[in-house]
């Protein structure tokens, strides 16, 4: 009887041998799972509202496309950004994507990212003499151009226009700066001031205009960088009884500007598919991750380097065309728009 449990045991003991070898051989053989690739994004502010929506569509996408992404928001300040680079570079990502604060303060930092072998992209901002991979955009001249197109067709007699531009930090300001202005001289449109406006801070071009009032004696109309710039001035001159009067423009098609535009008080804004921008930015991201050629229509100078560059076309948006581009396109619900207008 004792034999028969010895040759039982032994049996048992060389299933269990055999189960281990084969359990070790197969975790030998299964491949190592890939470490994901790291992209850093770091945001200028969050105070325009638009961002919020660039970071979500980024951040989904880049995730479907395999990478991890860490979002970083330097809350407008120059320091802080450079301190969330210098982070960026000290974790080793794959690719840093910057919305700059200061497109100049933080050259240098995106140089040293640069020379750690990190990939840089300008997003929506050109970086100044950094040399970045990419720069990728929407045509900012375009979008003056549009704005001043807007109101020469309301004005084709000429028109008197003060400019409440964001902060000359940002280098789209002198962008959308130059093409309004090229259209002004070409359609008679007189610049009578311009404001820069320090941090994209609504209040204060609320604090400008209310302190210069004297302005508006026979201004025709306000240029404004964005839609919550814009949003300031409409709310100043509803308090002088002349919203709707004085026509105001602006950029980024937000919901509040939309409903305005129905409602009459400002004239138009102009639509950034952001959606595509942000989507388009992380298929670029990912590639440049993996060190894959990526095909762009042109370059710009950056100041001291042709950059590679990807520009999309804005489009002007008023009440004529409100339902086809902003609700057609799902970018606001028609309910939300017309949400102070009686409709049938």
């Amino acid at each position: 009887m004792k034999k028969v449990y010895g040759v039982i045991l032994g049996l048992f003991m060389i299933c269990l041998v055999g189960c281990s070898n084969h359990q070790e051989e197969s975790t030998e053989n299964k491949p190592k799972e890939e470490e994901k690739l790291q992209i850093g994004i770091c945001f200028d502010s969050f105070v325009i509202e638009r961002w919020q929506r660039d970071r979500d569509v980024f951040v989904s996408t880049a995730q479907e496309l395999g990478a991890e992404v860490d979002v970083q928001n330097a809350s407008g300040d120059a320091e802080k950004q450079i301190e969330q680079i210098r982070y960026f570079i000290d974790q080793r990502m794959d690719v840093i994507v910057v919305i700059p604060t200061d497109a100049v303060k933080i050259s240098s930092t995106v140089k040293e990212a640069k020379k750690a072998g990190i990939k840089v992209i300008a997003y929506d901002r050109l970086l100044t003499d950094a040399g970045a991979d990419l720069y990728i955009s929407f045509d900012n001249e375009q979008v003056g151009r549009l704005m001043a197109e807007a109101l020469s067709k309301k004005f084709p007699e000429g028109a008197n226009v003060i400019m409440m531009c964001g902060p000359q930090t940002d280098s789209n300001v002198a962008f959308v700066q130059k093409g309004f202005e090229e259209i002004a001289r070409q359609r008679g449109l007189n610049i009578k001031d311009i404001m820069y406006v320090d941090g994209w801070k609504p209040e204060l071009a609320y604090d400008y205009i209310s302190s210069n009032y004297r302005y508006l004696n026979g201004i025709d109309a306000v240029m404004c960088g964005n839609d919550s710039l814009a949003w300031q001035i409409v709310k100043y001159l509803a308090e002088l009884r002349k919203a709707g009067e004085i026509q105001v423009v602006g950029q980024d098609a937000e919901l509040e500007a939309c409903q305005r535009i129905m409602e009459g008080t400002q004239l138009m804004t102009v639509y950034k598919e952001v959606d595509e921008l942000a989507a388009l930015a992380a298929e670029y991201a990912v590639a440049l991750a993996k060190n894959e050629q990526i095909e762009v229509s042109g370059t710009i100078s950056d100041g001291t380097y042709e950059i590679p560059y990807v520009a999309l076309e804005p489009i002007a948006v008023d009440r004529n065309n409100m339902d086809e581009i902003i609700i057609d396109s799902g970018f606001h619900l028609r309910e939300d728009v017309y949400l102070n207008i009686q409709t049938e």
